[in-house]
Formats: structure tokens, C-alpha cells, sequence
């Protein structure tokens, strides 16, 4: 659905504008309805998910047991965080200060499409991010057959 590296600026008042490129199919497809949460993975990011592909996500975390500390960590990073953002007439939407703040994204940013979702990363966290190699012991036994 999503594919493709996009330069944001995020305004003064901590908008961003969605690429006319996925306008029509954020519109379309996702019912104009986002929730925007933390990349419990990478420090430096947020995810953005359409609706109906955050609901599935969200009832999968929240089904893990709360007995153990990485479900916890989990359920507090994505479902605890989550916050539905819906683009204006103009196609942008209002990134909550307190996730903008947590991940450090300030003026300039990084929009990836990554199929079922966006990632936000700040801009500095995206080249350190792209600058990492990977090398032969990196590759576990279900990637050294990838053809890329």
C-alpha cells in the first residue's frame, strides 16, 4: 500500500502535510482515519497506521499477557500511546508535541512507506539509521537466501 522515502516539514504548529502521493489512497482506502503511536523498536520514530490496520495490531498487543514486562512495554508504547489523527482540508495532520518531543522530530523529518503503514523518523535518527551497515554476521539463517 505505502512504499516509498519522503522529506517532511513539520510547521510551526506541529502539522505535517501528507504527500499528495498517498492523499488519494489515505482518503480512500484508510477512510481518512490514522493513529499515530511510538516505534517500540527504534528510537527516533513513530508509527503511522491506518485504522483498520491499527485495530488489528492494537487487539494483538493487548492480548499478550500482561504478566510479562515486554508485552507491558508494548501495550504501554503502541496501544498506550496511540492517538487518532484525521488529515485537514489541506491533507495534514497534528503531531501530538509529546510524541514529536519523545522522538526528537522537530522541523525536518523522514516519511517512509513501509507497505501496512508510514514510519515518522527525525531526520537525524533516519541517517544514522540508513549510515548502519549490515555485514555477514548480522544475516541469520532466514536471510542469507533472500534475492535482493
Amino acid at each position: 500500500m505505502f512504499q516509498g522515502e519522503t522529506a517532511i516539514t513539520i510547521d510551526d504548529k506541529g502539522r505535517l502535510a501528507i504527500p499528495t502521493s498517498y492523499r488519494d489512497l489515505v482518503a480512500g482506502e484508510c477512510g481518512n482515519r490514522l493513529v499515530i503511536t511510538y516505534n517500540p523498536f527504534e528510537a527516533g520514530s513513530l508509527y503511522l497506521y491506518p485504522q483498520a490496520v491499527w485495530e488489528r495490531v492494537r487487539d494483538q498487543v493487548n492480548a499478550l499477557p500482561r504478566t510479562r514486562s515486554v508485552s507491558r512495554q508494548l501495550q504501554l508504547k503502541l496501544v498506550g500511546a496511540a492517538m487518532p489523527v484525521e488529515p485537514d482540508g489541506s491533507g495534514r495532520i497534528s503531531l501530538p508535541s509529546s510524541h514529536r518531543n519523545a522522538v526528537g522530530i522537530e522541523r525536518r523529518a523522514v516519511l517512509l512507506g513501509m507497505g501496512d503503514k508510514f514510519e515518522l523518523w527525525s531526520e537525524q535518527a533516519h541517517h544514522a539509521q540508513i549510515r548502519q551497515t549490515l555485514d555477514d554476521a548480522d544475516l541469520g539463517e532466514g536471510l542469507v537466501d533472500l534475492q535482493l
